[in-house]
């Protein structure tokens, strides 16, 4: 009889802990950055919603939303220690959908369905060449070989970056009123260069661990208080000269990268 009780109050201690196990898994700090994640999802949706009614300008703006949020989600998850499989699993689809079904669905009513089924494979393209990526993303990291402070380069291009990438025509059209950009060609041909980058093995610039010495620390938030102006005062205009340093930076990278530059640094 005794050793019934023993086991039960076993069981019964077992059971409590594994409930508050499970309360712990729900609290407010883990679920913080998936929160975050579904709302760079609602963000990419959304951006789909105001390209249908061909509202461009505001469907790229979520489409920017969306990237801020896929910004913030792990910084937070990182902050409140709360990574998990199930968020880096859950960002993945939502980057699919913010920065590769959104951004295709967008150029295709913009202009692609002026080529009909050619504008429509141009799209799907992108979005499996996004999916690619993402992929591979996510075997990476289960791996531990994606991008670390000491080797602050992706492997392709990013999802994010490719978005912005392929949606430049559209970011100059809302500066200048020029029909060249509009012509379907142009984006196709977008779509083809970003597609491969991201498919590639080329290294890209990963933002987030790029070294910041402590004597520069005051610059670059100088830097940043400026940019962030910029946003506000000419946002188009600042994210068009964004992405034009971002893709120069890409040869620079390969360089860095190269076993032959890798070797005389070491050396």
């Amino acid at each position: 009889m005794e050793t019934d009780r023993l086991t039960r109050r076993k069981r019964a201690r077992q059971i409590v802990a594994a409930r508050l196990e499970r309360l712990e898994d729900l609290s407010l700090a883990k679920l913080v950055p998936s929160f975050i994640t579904l709302l760079a999802l609602a963000s990419g949706v959304t951006a789909i919603r105001f390209a249908v009614h061909g509202e461009w300008t505001s469907a790229v703006a979520f489409i920017i939303a969306s990237m801020i949020f896929d910004m913030l989600d792990g910084r937070a998850a990182r902050m409140l220690g709360a990574d998990s499989r199930f968020g880096a699993q859950l960002d993945s689809l939502a980057d699919l959908v913010s920065f590769g079904v959104a951004p295709a669905i967008i150029l295709y009513l913009w202009t692609l369905q002026q080529i009909g089924d050619r504008g429509w494979i141009a799209s799907l393209v992108f979005c499996a060449a996004a999916a690619v990526r993402l992929a591979r993303f996510n075997v990476e990291a289960a791996r531990d070989e994606g991008a670390t402070k000491s080797n602050p380069y992706f492997t392709g291009l990013p999802t994010p970056a490719a978005a912005c990438m392929v949606l430049l025509p559209l970011l100059i059209s809302f500066q200048w009123d020029d029909s060249f950009m509009i012509q379907p060609w142009v984006s196709v041909l977008f779509i083809a260069v970003t597609s491969v980058l991201m498919v590639s093995r080329l290294p890209t610039p990963s933002i987030k661990y790029m070294k910041l010495q402590r004597q520069h620390r005051v610059a670059a938030i100088l830097v940043f208080a400026g940019l962030a102006a910029a946003l506000i005062a000419w946002p188009w205009a600042t994210m068009t000269v964004g992405l034009v340093i971002y893709v120069a930076s890409i040869p620079f990278a390969i360089y860095a990268h190269h076993p032959r530059t890798v070797a005389r640094r070491t050396t």
